[in-house]
């Protein structure tokens, strides 16, 4: 349970009685003998509070405080001792101690000081909590950067916000184009009124008006009553129209009317409806391309891009994978222990993810289930693409030829390099059997 006690102290007859104390008041205790066993009950269940001597027989109390507090920060740790200097004091609550107490201590002071630390533990983890859930809500979660320019941007969009101009977001897939129409709808003064997102690409063409705009009853078979479309249940609010290059030309026309009369006209009725929304569109296509080629209409471009904002890929700004696998382990509720190894860290700087910020998440998620300790190794991530990448690569042949078992030995080495060394995964990135690897490993001597 989250609001346990835990207690370390390697005086057993000591122990026992401070367990029994705390027991009788009405706490639920875990004990533990050794700084090791303390770390390890810590790991499989974060405890509510952390009670721990200083002299410990195989740690010091002080380095066992830095651990906890580096593993989760808004647990409170209690610092008891026999040999209490101010300076010792001074230390354990410069590192984050909730209090220090001095044996012998009697057995209400205790109860009351552990009570009081729950207290503050349980306020500050219903602090966190309100913080992610308002991030959630206002959707500003996952826009996490290290990146100059990506920093620029989310600037840019926070100015943006507080505007009523149509915002144009450009990028490739899994970039966090929602995520970001979100952050611009909180940040404005519409954030108290509903944002209402439409998949494009999502609705069959002969849908997408009576989706928009609505419909009366009897306007097509089906009707039996009056629907509102998503532009009246956006009304006061944002109306983000994700995919919007995927609007057939027909449909183009009366959306572009729509944003320039703001009025709309609900199928199969003769009446006009004015309309109250900010239109933030998104697309992972180049508009420019669609409208030389016919598909898009200049005129709604311009319309809709009056304020022009480009995510760039995860593969151009590589220093925000870091704090974005952090980001999703705390989003996921990963153990606090639970991290990934620096060789495990260089693989996902090194891969290039087709599928952006949505992929990273993807592979954090899958390998948080998987792993097999808190320590999540580089042979443990299968990234997907890697062998579906290589198996439609087909080298140019220059005019003076190739040599076939060096490009053979060069892709042996790379799967190598992404499975860090672990065969069985090169074999299986290679789609060949293990032995074959094996055989072809001693006849290109590579280790």
């Amino acid at each position: 349970m989250a609001d346990h006690i835990l207690l370390i102290d390697d005086d057993e007859s000591l122990r026992r009685v401070t367990e029994y104390n705390l027991i009788s008041a009405g706490f639920a205790v875990v004990s533990a003998a050794t700084g090791r066993e303390g770390l390890a009950a810590f790991s499989r269940k974060q405890p509510g509070l952390v009670v721990t001597d200083v002299q410990l027989g195989d740690m010091n109390g002080i380095d066992l405080l830095k651990k906890f507090k580096e593993a989760a920060s808004e647990v409170p740790v209690i610092v008891i001792t026999a040999f209490g200097t101010i300076e010792m004091a001074v230390q354990a609550m410069h590192l984050g101690a909730f209090t220090f107490l001095t044996k012998p201590f009697d057995r209400d002071t205790l109860r009351l000081t552990c009570a009081q630390a729950l207290e503050m533990g349980e306020l500050k983890k219903r602090t966190r909590n309100q913080a992610c859930e308002i991030d959630r809500l206002s959707g500003v979660q996952g826009m996490v950067t290290a990146n100059s320019a990506m920093a620029e941007l989310l600037e840019t969009a926070r100015k943006v916000a507080e505007s009523e101009a149509s915002v144009l977001i450009s990028g490739e897939s899994g970039t966090g184009k929602e995520v970001l129409a979100r952050l611009i709808h909180q940040r404005s003064g519409r954030s108290q009124h509903s944002f209402v997102a439409v998949n494009c690409a999502a609705i069959p063409a002969p849908l997408i008006e009576s989706e928009l705009f609505g419909h009366v009853k009897g306007a097509f078979t089906g009707a039996v009553k009056d629907r509102k479309g998503r532009f009246q249940s956006a009304a006061g609010g944002t109306l983000f129209l994700d995919e919007i290059a995927e609007l057939q030309p027909e449909m183009q026309v009366k959306f572009l009317r729509a944003l320039q009369e703001r009025v709309i006209e609900p199928v199969g009725s003769d009446q006009s409806e004015e309309v109250d929304v900010r239109i933030v569109a998104a697309t992972h296509r180049d508009l420019q391309e669609e409208i030389q080629q016919g598909r898009f209409r200049e005129d709604l471009f311009y319309r809709l891009s009056v304020i022009p904002l480009h995510l760039p890929p995860l593969r151009e700004r590589r220093e925000d994978i870091a704090p974005l696998v952090a980001h999703f382990l705390r989003k996921l509720a990963a153990p606090p222990a639970v991290h990934f190894s620096p060789a495990a860290l260089a693989l996902f700087h090194s891969y290039n993810w087709p599928g952006n910020i949505r992929e990273l998440q993807n592979v954090v998620e899958r390998c948080l289930i998987l792993r097999h300790a808190d320590r999540i190794e580089r042979q443990e991530i299968l990234l997907p693409s890697i062998a579906s990448e290589a198996s439609g690569f087909v080298p140019d042949i220059p005019p003076e030829g190739i040599s076939l078992p060096a490009v053979e030995k060069a892709l042996i080495e790379k799967a190598l390099q992404h499975s860090g060394g672990n065969r069985s995964q090169a074999a299986r990135l290679l789609k060949i059997p293990r032995h074959v690897l094996i055989y072809r490993l001693e006849k290109f001597g590579l280790e």
